[in-house]
């Protein structure tokens, strides 16, 4: 286990976040005030399940207790994690250069897929190419609640759709490659998108955090009908439990999993 993972497994989000800003129950999660901007109307939501935190109002963003308190305080990761690990008792060792290079790597990696799982969530509420999209999940029975809570989303028909919205927030083809989202053509090594015109079920770790993806054709005559991420140095198919971090609060509370 990481230091990053062992702080998380210390700290509750929503004792974290209560520290600064008062919180409401809304049902199974946690409402508030933003912080990051000026409202009326709560639209700061905090996910004790997932542990992370999404403001669904004019800041559009979210993350886990390492982002929240960046923000918060104004400072770094360095200093978030220094923050947090004195919080939780986690006695911090000094890393290596190249542990510290592949961490920020990893980070890197999982900001990507965060921004790519908010990507294709966004396009199935809203875009009109996801009509068909948005017409499935409703003769699936699927509510605005699940969509939320699971993040499900849609991978539009274009070649190049989340490569073009990736890069135009900094990340790179060699980035997008290792975290499953791009694919490689042999023959003429040209870089694509690997989900098209799929119905997007994201993969999380243990914490919450975005690994990989699960994507459903919708048309009968595609195949695969289901598409997974292929092997990346967050994702390992065989050592994934899906929504275990949905379950993890209840089965640590009920002392009871039910695996289906």
């Amino acid at each position: 286990m990481s230091v990053i993972d062992e702080i998380k497994s210390r700290l509750d989000i929503v004792e974290v976040i209560s520290a600064y800003v008062p919180l409401q129950k809304a049902g199974r999660n946690y409402k508030a005030l933003c912080p990051f901007h000026a409202e009326k109307t709560p639209s700061f939501i905090v996910f004790p399940e997932s542990q992370h935190w999404h403001c669904f109002g004019a800041c559009s963003t979210g993350g886990d207790i390492f982002t929240y308190v960046q923000r918060r305080e104004n400072v770094d990761f360095a200093e978030a994690l220094r923050l947090l690990a004195e919080k939780a008792g986690v006695q911090l060792q000094a890393r290596t250069a190249e542990q510290q290079q592949r961490e920020t790597h990893l980070e890197r990696l999982r900001s990507l897929l965060s921004e790519a799982a908010r990507f294709y969530h966004q396009r199935l509420l809203s875009a009109p190419d996801a009509a068909e999209a948005r017409a499935y999940v409703a003769r699936r029975g699927l509510s605005e609640a699940t969509l939320a809570q699971f993040q499900i989303g849609y991978a539009p028909e274009g070649w190049h759709t989340a490569l073009d919205r990736l890069k135009q927030i900094g990340y790179t083809e060699q980035d997008m490659l290792e975290a499953g989202i791009l694919t490689r053509q042999e023959e003429s090594e040209r870089v694509y998108d690997r989900f098209r015109d799929r119905l997007m079920i994201p993969i999380c770790d243990e914490r919450g955090q975005v690994i990989g993806f699960g994507a459903r054709a919708l048309k009968p005559d595609v195949q695969p009908k289901y598409l997974n991420s292929p092997q990346t140095p967050l994702f390992d198919k065989s050592a994934v439990l899906f929504a275990l971090h949905h379950a993890r609060r209840s089965i640590r509370e009920s002392e009871t999993a039910v695996i289906v």
